[in-house]
């Protein structure tokens, strides 16, 4: 199966893909907040740029797009996978996934503990409250 779009098309719509600021992350940023905790954005000096870090607690949060992460749970509906172009997708999106694995593993390498948030988990804020206060609140740790 072939693109439905031109080149040109496709290339301006996905020019419009927004790589931070995105919904789900202001959704995220706004709850940890709202908790009283307090975070730099985006750390260009860390691997993988990581969404939110805690500076103090060395603790970052990445917040990922199900499809655009390649989330592997098996009741996420937003990770299908486009019905065109299979052997350009597949390439992408699994060469995304192994670049978070290999970030995450050298966030820990360097002493950070990370927290993923997945698109679709803001379907449930109560427990994703509760799963960031789990991961930040520093008596636990």
């Amino acid at each position: 199966m072939t693109d439905t779009l031109s080149p040109k098309l496709r290339s301006q719509r996905m020019s419009l893909v927004k790589a931070s600021d995105t919904k789900p992350e202001m959704i995220v940023r706004r709850l940890v907040h709202a908790l009283g905790f307090r975070y730099r954005l985006h750390v260009r000096g860390l691997p993988g740029t990581p969404d939110l870090v805690f500076s103090r607690l060395r603790k970052v949060i990445f917040i990922h797009g199900c499809f655009w992460h390649r989330h592997r749970h098996r009741f996420c509906k937003l990770a299908r996978m486009p019905k065109s172009r299979l052997d350009f997708w597949e390439t992408k999106l699994e060469g995304n996934r192994l670049r978070d694995l290999k970030n995450k593993r050298l966030l820990r390498k360097e002493g950070w503990s990370v927290l993923e948030i997945w698109e679709c988990q803001l379907a449930n804020i109560d427990a994703l409250r509760q799963r960031i206060l789990y991961f930040l609140d520093d008596e636990i740790a």
